[in-house]
């Protein structure tokens, strides 16, 4: 039996606090969500009795550590259908996940006067190692569109591809205007081109269906702690042909084969490209919190989170003076917005008065700011733990911080 949504708020312990004498309304989890007590839980555990480094150990612990480091890996693969554990890695985040395949694969595949696509919905964690890689291998960067609703031009993106794209970097949904990717469709425009896709699912993983393999994406990457998990872990997966023919990342212990003073050579995957010891705690906390997910009927979470965000949306469209930013047909659990009169950062401050904890700023997507002609807004963003009364919450600050502002 699927566990009921509307629980799921008890099970995070810090949600239970106030701040400054007000309960605690969490709404900033596009930049990481809160941790249910079944992955604080496991951290404690691993710490308590099962501590020891990984793969190089025949000692209990050693043992004991690695087979719950690598049943994490098999987890993961479930997770996303990976056809195979041995095709997921484990990384930093998001950001290295991406900074390994722009180095790796730019080192091996692409060439000068080549050209790498990204678009300008783009977090700078998917915008900037393409741009510098391009710079270091004498290629070209070129960037999609978006257009007035805030999602991509997909017109333009086709005539962007050339003979000479070697890879499209794209995010499934946008961290600033929650702008949802019709990413199907941009995999299959690409691959008519034969050009291969990366794809940031740091904002989609915990709220959209995920199939690597329906997807047909040639690398995935998305982080711990943006569903549940610990921060300081991520994921990337990548298709075989790729990752076999790419050179590792980074260098050290675990990533060889053998070693001489004229030669090494490296070891199979994934290990290839992990190299040194190995964020084992957090790893394990990232199978927790993915067996925290795995509770729920997920159709159901996603109609709760759907539901959820339609309601937000109508609330704030309420309140006289403020605009939501972009109009994607389909928008995913982020609320962008900014209010006449009140600098966003400002107003992140008086409602973090209230107990309310919102994001401000340009959200790591200056190329988004800059096509609204705008410096930055307030960001709500929404998780499974969030309810109707903590829009509400949201919606009465705002109306609050107005009034007084007026006064």
């Amino acid at each position: 039996m699927s566990k009921d949504i509307l629980t799921a708020r008890a099970d995070f312990p810090i949600l239970k606090q106030t701040i400054n004498d007000l309960p605690l309304v969490y709404l900033d989890n596009a930049a990481t969500t809160q941790k249910p007590q079944s992955v604080i839980d496991a951290l404690s555990h691993y710490y308590s009795t099962t501590n020891s480094n990984i793969h190089r150990g025949n000692h209990t612990l050693a043992v004991q550590a690695t087979q719950a480091y690598e049943n994490v890996r098999k987890k993961v693969a479930a997770y996303i259908n990976s056809p195979s554990p041995d095709q997921i890695i484990f990384t930093r985040g998001t950001t290295e996940s991406v900074n390994l395949v722009a180095y790796s694969f730019g080192q091996a595949f692409v060439k000068e006067d080549d050209e790498v696509i990204a678009s300008q919905l783009e977090h700078h964690s998917n915008y900037v190692p393409w741009e510098l890689m391009c710079q270091r291998q004498g290629a070209h960067f070129r960037v999609i569109p978006i257009d007035e609703n805030g999602e991509l031009d997909l017109q333009a993106f086709r005539g962007l591809l050339t003979e000479k794209t070697k890879l499209v970097a794209v995010n499934h949904v946008s961290n600033s205007l929650g702008t949802v990717n019709p990413i199907e469709e941009i995999v299959q425009i690409a691959h008519s081109a034969n050009v291969p896709v990366l794809v940031d699912a740091a904002q989609a993983v915990q709220h959209l269906p995920r199939d690597v393999q329906a997807l047909d994406a040639d690398f995935y990457a998305f982080s711990g702690h943006k569903m549940y998990a610990p921060m300081g872990i991520g994921v990337l997966y990548g298709k075989r042909e790729w990752l076999e023919k790419m050179p590792p990342f980074q260098s050290g212990g675990e990533m060889i084969d053998q070693v001489t003073p004229t030669k090494v050579t490296f070891n199979i995957l994934p290990f290839k490209f992990e190299a040194g010891t190995p964020n084992v705690a957090n790893v394990i906390g990232l199978g927790a919190a993915i067996d925290y997910i795995n509770q729920f009927d997920f159709a159901q979470l996603q109609a709760y989170e759907v539901g959820l965000l339609d309601y937000g949306l109508d609330l704030l469209k309420a309140i006289p003076g403020l605009k939501i930013y972009g109009n994607p047909r389909h928008r995913s659990a982020i609320l962008p917005f900014n209010v006449e009169g009140i600098q966003h950062y400002d107003l992140g401050i008086l409602l973090d008065t209230k107990g309310i904890a919102v994001r401000t700023g340009q959200h790591c997507t200056q190329p988004i700011m800059d096509a609204l002609h705008i410096p930055g807004t307030v960001r709500a963003s929404l998780a499974l733990y969030n309810t109707r009364e903590d829009l509400e919450a949201l919606a009465k600050g705002i109306e609050r911080v107005i009034r007084m502002i007026k006064r």
